[in-house]
């Protein structure tokens, strides 16, 4: 056995971000194993430092994993503060940048600049090529009972977190409109499943598409629903789901679109009909004005709505792993290759490496 990884798991610089990659209680078995853990002080985070440092973690003011030893991985969920220009670690996280998203070239710089690397937790896969460790099904969830709430007029802003009963109860309230039509595009992944789960839970049986429905897509299918829940993941680029021109078009009943998604500045984009995501202080952004509204919904952080079940269920899949980062021929390897292969493309001027 390899010696035992150091982990430093940050505080999330994003205000509204209150999940965790790794809850205490997983936290304790890492511990027991001989991994270190340093966790930051973050008031918003929904497990209390307390508890952390009952599992056997040592703690840290905000932001100071810049100070960390060179040795540590920086563990966190969503993006970095713009500074340090240049980054000395091994960062994991969703890192968005890949893709040729907005930013991606100056990241990777800021990682290749400073001898670090991303260990995306987006490309941390098995032999298979699938994810070891997603936050899927509860995006699904989350983005669906959103979508929901607003198409019968019950959603208001700003959001707040919530746990599943509450939220549930909210999409089992009353009687739901007659003939509600629903699609979810991507239905038999992870967060198409979710999202299938939560139609279901307020009285909706969607349409369910996959791979099969997209590579001949039916566009006039697609516009005879209300709700469209995109959640769709590419790593190419693909002939969109949905054009400008479609919201446009004579007889639309589609009122309001859902993308889980998020991939909004990427070329892999299948739904380039918006150009920014939406926020829990303005869930909802009108796209066509008129006697046919359509409303869009992009939230990139949609499981820390449901922040206590999401971290915890991610947290699950993610710890067997975090035992290995030090070990030869895993996911953490395959992880760094796409790190390197990415970042080599990317700074020689290309957008899409992947």
């Amino acid at each position: 056995m390899s010696d035992r990884p150091r982990l430093w798991m940050r505080h999330e610089s994003r205000n509204s971000e209150r999940r965790a990659p790794l809850v205490p209680e997983d936290a304790a078995r890492l511990v027991a194993e001989g991994v270190g853990i340093t966790v930051e002080e973050a008031p918003q985070r929904s497990f209390p430092l307390a508890d952390y440092v009952a599992a056997g973690c040592r703690t840290a003011p905000a932001g100071s994993w810049t100070e960390a030893p060179r040795d540590h991985y920086v563990l966190g969920l969503k993006e970095l503060p713009d500074a340090p220009n240049h980054l000395v670690h091994r960062h994991i996280y969703f890192g968005h940048a890949y893709k040729g998203q907005t930013g991606a070239r100056e990241l990777l710089g800021r990682f290749t600049s400073g001898g670090g690397a991303l260990l995306d937790l987006e490309y941390l896969t098995d032999d298979d090529g699938r994810r070891v460790a997603a936050f899927g099904y509860w995006a699904g969830y989350v983005g669906a009972a959103l979508a929901v709430l607003h198409h019968r007029g019950l959603l208001r802003a700003p959001l707040h977190p919530l746990d599943r009963s509450a939220l549930d109860g909210r999409l089992a309230a009353g009687e739901p409109p007659a003939d509600e039509r629903a699609l979810v595009i991507g239905a038999l992944g992870r967060s198409g499943r979710g999202a299938c789960d939560a139609l279901e839970k307020a009285g909706i049986t969607p349409t369910r598409w996959d791979v099969a429905e997209t590579r001949a897509l039916d566009r006039r299918a697609l516009l005879d629903h209300d709700v469209l829940v995109n959640t769709v993941l590419t790593t190419r680029p693909v002939p969109p789901f949905l054009t400008s021109e479609d919201l446009d078009a004579p007889g639309r009943r589609l009122s309001l679109i859902a993308d889980v998604t998020c991939d909004v500045t990427s070329e892999c984009n299948v739904l380039p009909v918006y150009d920014e995501i939406t926020d829990w202080e303005h869930p909802v952004r009108r796209l066509r004005e008129g006697d046919r509204p359509a409303d869009l919904i992009a939230i990139d952080n949609l499981p820390s709505l449901l922040p206590v079940e999401s971290s915890r269920a991610f947290s699950a899949e993610l710890y067997p792993q975090l035992l290995r980062l030090n070990d030869a021929d895993t996911a953490w390897e395959r992880a760094l290759l796409a790190f390197g292969t990415t970042a080599t493309t990317v700074l020689k001027g290309s957008t899409h490496a992947r």
